[in-house]
């Protein structure tokens, strides 16, 4: 073994230690390794033989491939799976998708972990990720290739594979994957393949199949956690403080146990989490932090309904804590405005001296965002059993990773008595990344031991138990030269809540790359009560619309065109941004003449690395308003032009683009979470509008002229998001002379003479 390199022995120690195994280890149809049941469009039939953690193959060539990703509805698992058919060779319609076990993964020491990335989380294309799956994919092909080798006494390089089938070029004899899978799965082999350069790729980037859970989610056997159905399984309704941090003051059980099929009232108190058993180290770190328990009170009952119906009828007090000395949200940012007041906070980036610079003309402007609702399809649920000495849990974690561990940090068991079962998840947006929702799901069970206990959120508790996106205030001041540009840029930005992340402020292309000779920035941290987590482009969505628009109001200013000056700005920056902006004006038309009362906006951006070249996904929006007299809006068109390096499959990348644009506008148009004596006043869609099929653009068009080709495959699916709005608030300002710098814009007066 001595003489075997490590990449080797990652392979051939499977056989022995069951690390990233290429191991004889027979997969059951019915039973992965780890016990967990296989999705529904998982199913081997008769079942199939491990090639490896990753992927089994059965007789019938039905390839099930396990990621470690979650599906949201992206896609991120199909990509996974696509990845490794580049290699593999297998027929695309004989592939099915599990999700990877996060305690195998615990119990076979990371056997799913990849480089940085412990979290089973993320995007298909992850370069360690892409990589990775690309290898296993050629790893089991090869040991395919050498079984029917063997059987045939001939030349392993004489046997092409090819849609499931291996042939042997000589005598035009074939054999199918699954006839030999199991004596594939006893071949040794003690170096990697070499892998295909991407210009023999035949798949990815070529194809775009459609996504392998959409079968099933057309014909509604799909299981997303609130589809999760166990046997012995009760319902739970829960409520918790609707005031953040707040906590359950008395209740009164006797009420509504006499109710049909209530079989207990349960409290979940924060201080019986029992946290991490001692002697092991929480890998989630500062991530639990996002996962405090909340206080409050469950109904477990037969059926959600009757759970629900005694819910509201169970007498409950509650402290609501230093929150409820709130009246209204604007109370709550009066502490911002006063921060802001006072000018600048601790600088976390500088250039050259802003002092320095005396006269010029001077524009100073504050913007704002609010706190914003995911707004998931789906609300929040999960089912678990806790007994002494082991909890099982059904969930639609975003994060499996941190779910496993929040469920360890709840219950004080050790890692291998937890078991997690992935679900589908039906929307996220990143709500789900807290992992809260886990923690509550457990905490309830854990006071009803033994028994499968389904934990329903209504939509109401839904909402009001939000962990939206962090409000932000950011004031600006430019001073510009003679020619009009910015010499001078200051920025202090005020951010609340515990996802408090600078990206599109502090790496601005404008102020890394030395277009603005002279720039201070500078953030405040409010610790407000109102929780907060990830958004879609966590804060990004909330700076690249203040950058953006404030760069327009420098344009203005200057009066220079928009596009012309932004392409000024980054002349000396990634050539790539430039095709950008250009592609997408033309695209759009920029320049051509339009009627009164309709504008066009461009911005760019880029997530999640603006300040890195060739990096991220950056992206330019042209958006295309109408804006009545009487103030009504309409969007007509909106042109993305994009690059993210390369892409795997065009349709999937289109439609996190498209979705991505109508998220953006719907945010900066219509979403604001209030707050009335410190509690959440949109606890549903009636009073917190969002976009309807009406109402959005009747033309969104997807360019991917502006594709560089550099080697690389970013996420597309949150860089829209704010870009989008800013290119909004500047077609709004083309067609009417306002200029909008708090949202959301419907309660704006957009009426023009």
């Amino acid at each position: 073994m001595s003489e075997i390199d490590r990449r080797s022995f990652l392979i051939t120690s499977g056989l022995f230690s069951g690390g990233m195994a290429l191991g004889v280890a027979p997969a059951s149809a019915a039973e992965p390794k780890d016990g967990t049941s296989h999705a529904p469009w998982a199913t081997d039939g008769s079942g199939g033989v491990e090639m490896h953690p990753w992927i089994s193959i059965a007789p019938d060539d039905i390839v099930t491939i396990r990621v470690p990703t979650p599906e949201v509805g992206n896609g991120a698992a199909t990509q996974v799976a696509m990845n490794v058919c580049e290699e593999l060779q297998c027929d695309w319609s004989k592939v099915r998708i599990e999700f990877a076990s996060v305690r195998r993964d615990y119990l076979e020491k990371g056997i799913y972990t990849v480089g940085r990335q412990p979290m089973f989380s993320g995007h298909g294309t992850d370069p360690e990720r892409m990589k990775m799956a690309l290898q296993l994919g050629a790893s089991a092909r090869e040991r395919l290739q050498r079984a029917a080798a063997f059987r045939w006494k001939v030349w392993q390089d004489e046997i092409d594979a090819k849609d499931s089938v291996l042939t042997h070029r000589p005598t035009g004899r074939t054999l199918r994957f699954g006839e030999v899978a199991a004596e594939a799965a006893n071949v040794l082999v003690y170096n990697e393949p070499d892998m295909k350069s991407e210009a023999e790729w035949t798949f990815l980037g070529k194809a775009s199949p459609f996504k392998l859970t959409a079968p099933a989610i057309a014909d509604g056997s799909a299981v997303y956690g609130i589809d999760v159905k166990v046997p012995g399984m009760v319902h739970a309704a829960l409520k918790q403080c609707p005031v953040h941090g707040g906590k359950l003051k008395s209740h009164d059980p006797k009420v509504v146990l006499g109710m049909p099929g209530v079989r207990a009232v349960v409290v979940v108190d924060p201080a019986k989490s029992r946290g991490v058993p001692k002697g092991l180290t929480n890998p989630v770190g500062m991530g639990m932090i996002l996962t405090t328990a909340q206080s409050g009170v469950a109904v477990i009952a037969d059926h959600y309904w009757q759970a629900k119906k005694a819910l509201d009828a169970l007498p409950v007090e509650w402290d609501l804590g230093p929150g409820g000395k709130f009246a209204d949200e604007k109370a709550v940012y009066a502490q911002g405005k006063a921060a802001l007041a006072k000018g600048k906070g601790p600088v976390i980036r500088a250039r050259g001296d802003v002092s320095s610079v005396k006269g010029g003309k001077v524009l100073d402007a504050s913007y704002a965002t609010p706190w914003c609702e995911n707004a998931a399809m789906e609300p929040l649920n999960g089912t678990a059993m806790v007994t002494a000495d082991k909890c099982e849990m059904w969930v639609p974690a975003q994060d499996q990773h941190a779910a496993l561990w929040v469920a360890v940090d709840e219950t004080g068991l050790m890692p291998d008595k937890v078991d997690m079962h992935q679900t589908l998840i039906g929307g996220a947006f990143g709500r789900r990344t807290a992992s809260d929702d886990v923690r509550m799901v457990v905490a309830v069970a854990k006071e009803y031991p033994g028994v499968p206990v389904k934990v329903i959120w209504s939509r109401e508790e839904t909402m009001a138990q939000g962990r939206f996106r962090t409000p932000i205030m950011t004031r600006f001041k430019a001073v510009l030269d003679k020619e009009g540009m910015p010499e001078a840029f200051t920025a202090h930005t005020i951010l609340g809540g515990l996802i408090a992340m600078m990206s599109s402020l502090e790496d601005s292309p404008y102020v890394v790359s030395g277009a603005i000779p002279n720039a201070e920035i500078s953030s405040t941290f409010l610790p407000y009560h109102v929780q907060t987590g990830a958004y879609r482009g966590p804060c990004y969505n909330s700076h690249s619309f203040m950058v953006e628009s404030f760069i327009d109001e420098c344009a203005a200013a200057a009066k220079i065109d928009p596009l012309d000056y932004r392409l000024r700005l980054i002349d000396k920056w990634d050539p790539a941004w430039g095709v950008v902006l250009k592609t997408a004006a033309a695209k759009a038309d920029w320049g051509k003449p339009l009627p009164k009362g309709e504008g066009r906006g461009i911005a760019i951006a880029n997530w999640p690395n603006a300040g890195l070249r060739k990096n991220g996904t950056t992206v330019c929006c042209v958006v295309h308003v109408a804006v009545s007299r009487s103030g009504a809006l309409s969007v007509k068109q909106v042109d993305l032009a994009f690059d993210c390096g390369k892409i795997a499959n065009r349709d999937a990348v289109a439609a996190q683009l498209e979705g991505a644009v109508i998220f953006g506008l719907n945010s900066v148009i219509n979403e604001e979470i209030t707050l009335k004596n410190g509690a959440v006043v949109e606890t549903n869609f009636d009073v917190y509008p969002m976009m309807r099929i009406g109402d959005v653009p009747p033309v969104i068009n997807i360019h991917f002229d502006a594709l560089s080709g550099d080697d690389r495959f970013q996420p597309v699916g949150e860089a829209p998001v704010g870009p989008v709005a800013a290119a909004l608030g500047n077609a709004i300002f083309a067609a009417t002379g306002k200029r909008l710098r708090q949202t959301p814009f419907r309660k704006a007066r957009l009426n023009w003479t």
